[in-house]
């Protein structure tokens, strides 16, 4: 059966606001790029202009346009965009690609993720083996739980059944414009729809439908 909901297609109406737009082609499901993203980045890397981005180390591209505090710690690879604002104390532990004009916040950790061009993340958050398309935002404290407490592969809840992605690790995959509240956990293999909106203080588990807001488990409304 095919997930049509789930689709990279669907989720990111946005596939130009990444530099990242390669490592989908080929791909119907977000969670089949995860896998690739540390191999892709140091592909890409190799390609950047050097007038546009600095290399630091074997594997770490920042964009000199991008603003990069000096307590910020870069593991590789990565690649930081144009623009972009990396603030003190953020640790982005590799695999990491950083959208252009994107924010990650005072004591954010990235960890394996794509965020689109303009995401932002900007108060400690936790963002792991997850992507966040084009001007999604993780309100203060959010973070992505990546790994189920028994450590089985990570299956994505949906009204139709439930998707096995056999992956260990997933955490979550925002649509575009998406709006996460301040202190809500985002469970293993949470997908939310485009332009919906997570209330504070929510603990979201499986697919949220675009243009929703999710209020409570059991409690999602469509928007206006």
């Amino acid at each position: 059966m095919e997930w049509q909901i789930l689709k990279n297609e669907i989720l990111f109406e946005h596939m130009e606001e990444t530099i990242a737009a390669e490592i989908f082609r080929g791909k119907t499901y977000p969670w089949e790029v995860l896998p690739e993203i540390g191999a892709f980045i140091q592909k890409l890397g190799k390609t950047l202009s050097e007038e546009e981005y600095e290399k630091r180390g074997e594997d770490i591209w920042i964009a000199k346009s991008a603003k990069v505090f000096p307590t910020v710690y870069i593991h590789g690879p990565a690649i930081i965009g144009k623009n972009a604002e990396i603030r003190h104390c953020a640790f982005i532990r590799g695999n990491a690609i950083v959208g252009e004009g994107a924010v990650v916040g005072n004591s954010t950790e990235l960890k394996n993720v794509i965020l689109f061009n303009k995401v932002q993340v900007p108060h400690y958050n936790y963002v792991g083996d997850s992507i966040l398309g084009y001007k999604s935002h993780m309100g203060a404290g959010s973070i992505t739980s990546n790994v189920k407490s028994d450590k089985s592969p990570v299956t994505i809840q949906t009204g139709y059944g439930k998707v096995q992605t056999g992956l260990k690790k997933m955490g979550a995959v925002l649509g575009d414009e998406v709006e996460v509240g301040c202190n809500s956990v985002l469970n293993p293999g949470t997908v939310v729809g485009k332009k919906s909106n997570i209330y504070p203080l929510s603990m979201v588990r499986g697919y949220i439908p675009p243009c929703s807001i999710y209020k409570k488990q059991g409690e999602i409304v469509e928007k206006n």
